[in-house]
């Protein structure tokens, strides 16, 4: 299995040896290795049911690998961090979450939420001066300062998605994890949600993508995983690995893929 030149710089910001996630008798997640350098960016790309989802829950302690001798999992060379610190570092947007959003509030309060980790405020809490500027701040960064006082409930799809974003950034993570970022959204909020990833990244945040599309993997992101029943079976280059017959072997259908300006695209070979 290849690894990246950044992997092996410094201590990586996670670390994972010979991780297996077992369930009912089941190996659902098998990780020889795995190694994330501070503001390295990711792509997980797989089929439905192939483990991605496991294993960003291996990276926020969410689920636990069978024990070694030796920790499968490391966050920043601690074998046992705090998981505070792991959700200090850590920002995450998915559509399960956007799923969440079911409530009539103004969208600072959404966004200032993320102080707190909750969506919306908690009760009796109130927007100070400070947390609005920041929230503010966050909003104004994504292009969307002018949502602020909108109920979060009147917004589109795509609009929503970056609020979350919004929320996230309230606790400066250095890591943004997206799973499946463009799950329900339409041509224009997909532009939106790929641009605010091309953003992070270019702040110096490490952007760590789940998806299914090699359309959502961002220029910024060189390095790609290719997950398939349960096994990362190659990680390395976008160049090398977005291609026409390793996406026929990884989600078992004739495909062919197209690059231009570092962005890639799928189709089906018919």
């Amino acid at each position: 299995m290849e690894t990246t030149e950044a992997s092996t710089q410094g201590t990586p910001l996670f670390q994972l040896r010979d991780a297996q996630v077992v369930r009912g008798g089941r190996t659902i997640l098998s990780v020889d290795h795995f190694d994330l350098a501070e503001g390295e960016h990711v792509a997980l790309l797989g089929p439905n049911g192939a483990g991605k989802s496991t294993f960003i829950q291996l990276l926020t302690r969410e689920v636990f690998p069978m024990h070694r001798d030796e920790p499968p999992v490391r966050f920043r060379g601690q074998a046992r961090p705090l998981l505070t610190d792991i959700k200090q570092a850590l920002g995450i947007v998915s559509a399960t979450m956007h799923d969440q959003v079911r409530v009539h509030l103004p969208v600072i309060e959404i966004v200032c939420g993320g102080l707190f980790g909750t969506l919306g405020l908690p009760r009796h809490v109130e927007v100070d001066d400070e947390a609005r500027a920041k929230a503010l701040d966050a909003l104004d960064r994504l292009g969307i300062a002018e949502l602020a006082d909108r109920d979060v409930m009147t917004l589109s799809t795509g609009q929503v998605r970056r609020v979350l974003v919004a929320r996230e950034l309230m606790s400066d993570p250095k890591i943004l994890i997206f799973d499946e970022p463009c799950t329900g959204l339409d041509p224009e909020g997909m532009y939106h949600v790929r641009n605010t990833m091309r953003l992070l990244a270019e702040e110096g945040r490490s952007v760590v993508l789940v998806t299914h599309y090699p359309e959502d993997i961002i220029p910024a992101i060189d390095r790609v995983l290719l997950i398939k029943d349960s096994v990362v079976f190659a990680d390395g280059p976008k160049a090398d690995l977005l291609t026409g017959d390793e996406m026929t072997q990884l989600f078992g259908v004739p495909l062919e893929v197209d690059e231009r300006d570092g962005w890639y695209a799928m189709r089906g070979r018919y």
